[in-house]
């Protein structure tokens, strides 16, 4: 035994002895000598102790890695609760007998502890032992068939690591009287994860209150910026005055020094000058980034709403918030805040002499008409090019998502030609309204221009007269320049200022008219009981009934198959099972609430949607399964993938969970997205799920595992809707609900509807049989 004690520690490198003649060599008073060698005896006796302690650990070390080496030769095939059932092991694991070691006191010292054998029986015992208790092995249950590859090493007590290519994932074991994940409603009831206790009541998500919070950064910032602007045009006016005291004064008097120091001031305010430009600058960009972050998830979150029921526009008002923080940047924004200066400008211009002031006024009051005529100009132009820029964008996302198909059938020509004949509608309007505001605003430099001309004109001719002095006329024709800055630049600016407050528009609109911001009370975990009562629904913007009065209802735990013939409204009644749609009029409930009613989060926690049309999320296998979450854990995925039992499939891919999949899909195929999609139905412990089509794109193999995965669900009590064609799963429910133009035409146990099916000559579409069904 090697002894891994501290040799710096003096007391446990010494003997008796030595301690003994150390403490004689040293001259002592009675007492203190009594007193250290009753310390060095108190020392003797727990080193002794101490090292039995050392010596008996190893001993019971030793014990149990040879009762983990003789349980492990005879029971290969096992291993803890939560490890996954596998073909072929690499390495056993390290199964270690756990041992609950009370804490040793005066009471239990002297009772000797029992260390179990390999097989439950006697291994030895241990002598008392007078010490603290030492951190035991923990012992791992062997269970269930082992299948998954499991490492040499020993594992956290209480996880069963299992081997991924580029990480592991951790399947933590769960008590089997326990219920599952409570997800949302923090259910945890037996059986599965029903009813929990209820929660108190959320406050609404309130995008006005981001509104409105994002518009108070605007307004405190610009008070701010205000008080810089102000500063910055005061400091402007040093220019006039310096041209003035020069002509008036420095020239007559030919004083060096006044020059000297004129200049110095006027450098120090022009430094100034541009010092406080700058920080109003900063601050304007660091409130559009302020904006940004305070109504950017928002804005998505209540476009991702609101898109159930459009063709997917709000997401362009993301562009908006753009078009909001570049209007914050802009200078247009800066001549809007030196607007408020310009009557002091047009004040100091009339103190110079009255005339000057009054051609001012008349120059600012042709400005603004120019203004007036700029706005009324160029908003129907700009409002009809925006308009047809939303329809190219959409087209754009559509040839994305598409792009696949558009190559396939060579049909990049015909969606170009889409695209280009919305973008060349905006293209035109934009002409023509670039056109007219770019004509108004060289006229408004023209005014300007002019006016700084008869400035100069007149204030000659006053001059002469003797009214005015020469350095009084440039001084004057500079600050007249400087009133009217701002109004022009106004006008140039004025299809930026247009375009924002049309976003700022559809920005608040959105935020506010959002269902999210409606209160809802976090009911318990649902036990999975479906109540439709007659469901209509009639697609916005036409007359065609969809559904018409589907009434059906699932205990649960209970698995129907809807079938019908294409278009029959099955695909749409999926939709509406998971709150994706809306019906016209009828109601959908989970445990007798009707899905509006339900905490959108929570809702969504609970459920499971496999949709026709399979897609992937950009990301890791890993993350799709646990839907992006990011505090997901390894178990609950690793729970979702054999539920879905898909875990043996994922297991052979180069990188296993950690496989990143494209926006596409790929390296996946179109079975494999399917089968992924599906672990992601199940991730979570929901308590119904609804699969649309779920083994359109499997193989034989696959539609095994999807059989399986069916059981599995029974198993757990989850209610199950699967949306069918084939009668391969027809084995795997309960009931089966048969569409015939949007109305139940069969609804029952599954024995009863395929009986009925057969008596009328009807197939699982509805329709009848043809001769060679018949043979």
């Amino acid at each position: 035994m090697t002894d891994n004690r501290d040799p710096s520690f003096k007391h446990f490198t010494t003997n008796g002895n030595e301690a003994a003649e150390e403490a004689q060599s040293s001259p002592q008073t009675p007492k203190a000598e009594a007193a250290g060698h009753q310390l060095l005896r108190r020392i003797d006796r727990r080193e002794d102790i101490l090292d039995r302690t050392v010596k008996e650990f190893d001993q019971v070390i030793d014990q149990l890695r040879g009762a983990a080496a003789a349980r492990t030769s005879q029971e290969t095939n096992h291993v803890n609760k939560a490890a996954p059932p596998v073909s072929e092991r690499r390495a056993a694991p390290e199964v270690v007998p756990q041992t609950r070691t009370p804490p040793l006191t005066a009471d239990n010292a002297n009772v000797a502890q029992i260390v179990p054998g390999p097989q439950g029986g006697v291994a030895g015992q241990r002598p008392p032992v007078q010490e603290a208790r030492k951190p035991e092995p923990r012992f791992e249950k062997p269970a269930v068939e082992v299948k998954a590859e499991m490492k040499d090493k020993t594992s956290i007590p209480g996880i069963v690591v299992i081997n991924g290519d580029r990480g592991p994932i951790k399947a933590e074991p769960k008590s089997p009287d326990k219920g599952g994940s409570s997800g949302g409603g923090g259910g945890g009831g037996n059986g599965g994860g029903g009813g929990g206790v209820f929660h108190k009541r959320l406050g609404p998500v309130d995008f006005s209150a981001s509104l409105k919070a994002g518009l108070r950064a605007i307004k405190q910032n610009l008070m701010v910026v205000m008080v810089f602007t102000l500063a910055t045009n005061v400091l402007v006016l040093a220019i006039p005055v310096y041209l003035f005291q020069i002509s008036d004064r420095v020239l007559t008097s030919r004083s060096v020094d006044t020059l000297v120091m004129l200049t110095a001031l006027i450098v120090g305010a022009v430094i100034l000058q541009a010092v406080f430009d700058g920080i109003r600058r900063m601050i304007l960009m660091r409130t559009a980034v302020e904006v940004a972050a305070q109504l950017g998830a928002p804005i998505l979150s209540a476009a991702a709403r609101a898109s159930l029921h459009s063709n997917g526009r709000e997401y362009q008002t993301l562009g908006d918030l753009q078009q909001l923080r570049s209007f914050l940047v802009s200078s247009t924004l800066l001549s809007f805040l030196d607007a408020p200066i310009a009557p002091f400008f047009v004040l100091a211009v009339f103190l110079i002499h009255p005339h000057l002031g009054s051609i001012v006024i008349a120059s600012a009051l042709l400005l603004l008409v120019v203004t007036i005529l700029n706005q009324k100009a160029t908003a129907a132009p700009f409002g009809e090019a925006n308009s047809f820029q939303s329809k190219a964008n959409l087209h754009l996302d559509s040839m994305s998502r598409n792009s696949q198909i558009i190559n396939a059938l060579a049909m990049i020509p015909e969606a170009v030609r889409i695209w280009g004949k919305d973008m060349a509608g905006s293209l035109r309007a934009q002409v023509l309204a670039q056109d007219r505001n770019i004509a108004l605003a060289s006229l408004s430099k023209a005014v300007r221009l002019l006016t700084q001309v008869m400035m100069l004109g007149w204030g000659a001719h006053l001059a002469l007269d003797g009214a005015l002095t020469g350095g009084m006329v440039i001084a004057a024709s500079i600050v007249a320049g400087r009133a009217l800055g701002p109004i022009e630049g106004a006008i140039e600016g004025w299809n930026q200022v247009v375009q924002s407050r049309a976003a700022y528009g559809r920005i608040s609109s959105l935020l506010q008219n959002s269902p999210l911001n409606f209160e809802r009370l976090k009911l318990p975990r649902p036990e999975g009981r479906l109540d439709v009562e007659r469901l209509l629904f009639v697609p916005n913007g036409t007359k065609r009934v969809v559904l018409n009065g589907v009434t059906f209802a699932l205990n649960p735990g209970d698995s129907l198959a809807v079938i019908g013939s294409s278009g029959a409204g099955k695909t749409t009644l999926g939709k509406m099972l998971v709150g994706s749609i809306l019906p016209t009029s009828g109601n959908v409930r989970l445990d007798l609430m009707d899905l509006r009613n339900w905490d959108q989060r929570q809702f969504g926690e609970s459920i499971g949607y496999l949709p026709q049309d399979v897609q992937l999320f950009p990301g890791t296998i890993k993350a799709n399964i646990a839907r992006m979450q990011e505090d997901a854990t390894d178990a609950d995925i690793y729970a979702a993938a054999k539920l879905a039992d898909v875990h043996d499939m994922i297991a052979l891919l180069p990188h296993g969970y950690e496989t990143f999949v494209a926006a596409d899909g790929s390296p996946l195929s179109g079975g494999q997205k399917q089968r992924v999609a599906l672990a992601r139905a199940f991730f979570g412990n929901p308590r119904m799920v609804v699969l649309d089509e779920p083994n359109s794109n499997l193989d034989s193999a696959g539609e095994a595992a999807l059989t399986r995965a069916l059981a599995h669900a029974k198993q757990q009590k989850i209610t199950v809707i699967t949306i069918t064609q084939r009668p391969a799963l027809l084995n795997s429910v309960d009931k089966v609900l048969l569409l015939v133009n949007g109305t139940v035409a069969l609804f029952g146990m599954r024995q009863d509807v395929l009986k009925a099916l057969a008596s009328r000559g009807m197939n699982l579409e509805g329709n009848p049989l043809d001769h060679n069904q018949l043979t």
